[in-house]
């Protein structure tokens, strides 16, 4: 069973129907008996980076994500600002804390805003760095996927960064650090290659 986090923020209805078509088990869910009975726990985000750290502990799950992925080793997905929350801090109007999984921080797009519009919207290819499992049989020609982002993570450590994008500057669309992954780009909005990455995480084995 997949564990969508529910906080109050993501694009809950969209992933969730992703994992169906793949035949996946998935519950949207804040509870935590079903992050202990789940054997895969996605955390969406849409949204501002302050917002949603506010609503992951004022819903309760902080801990509970905490214990399942980081104590126990679950296999844990983290999307768009899902993937943000990850760094220690992001610099979103202000400074703020994040969950510190994954050293980095979190910091808006400095490009020439005349040629690189920002949000960056729409379709980018990604550019591997890594042997990562997410994008095991996805054509090396063909790896586009869905954007949609102001702020980007930036990591402390290179060996995190498991694929990178370019629009007007270098940036990671994906990270692995053992059972965590999370990518920049959304897999739920990327066809058919974002259901191959959503089946490769499933499929992975630790």
């Amino acid at each position: 069973m997949i564990a969508v986090v529910d906080y109050g923020s993501g694009n809950l209805h969209s992933i969730g129907s992703a994992f169906d078509m793949i035949g996946a088990d998935v519950v949207v869910t804040n509870k935590p008996e079903d992050f202990q009975a789940a054997t895969h726990i996605v955390l969406p985000g849409v949204g501002a980076f302050a917002v949603c750290m506010e609503n992951l502990r004022a819903s309760g799950v902080e801990e509970s994500l905490r214990e399942e992925v980081l104590e126990k080793g679950k296999p844990f997905y983290g999307i768009c600002v899902g993937m943000q929350v990850l760094a220690r801090e992001g610099h979103e109007f202000g400074i703020h804390q994040g969950l510190g999984w994954l050293d980095g921080i979190v910091k808006k797009f400095d490009v020439d805003e005349t040629q690189f519009k920002i949000p960056h919207v729409g379709w980018n290819e990604v550019i591997v760095t890594n042997d990562n499992p997410l994008f095991k049989d996805i054509s090396v020609k063909d790896k586009t996927f869905y954007f949609t982002h102001s702020y980007h993570f930036i990591s402390d450590d290179e060996n995190l960064v498991a694929a990178n994008c370019e629009y007007g500057e270098s940036f990671p669309a994906a990270l692995q650090k053992d059972n965590i992954f999370a990518t920049q780009f959304h897999p739920e909005k990327s066809q058919e290659n974002g259901l191959k990455v959503l089946e490769n995480f499933l499929n992975w084995k630790p």
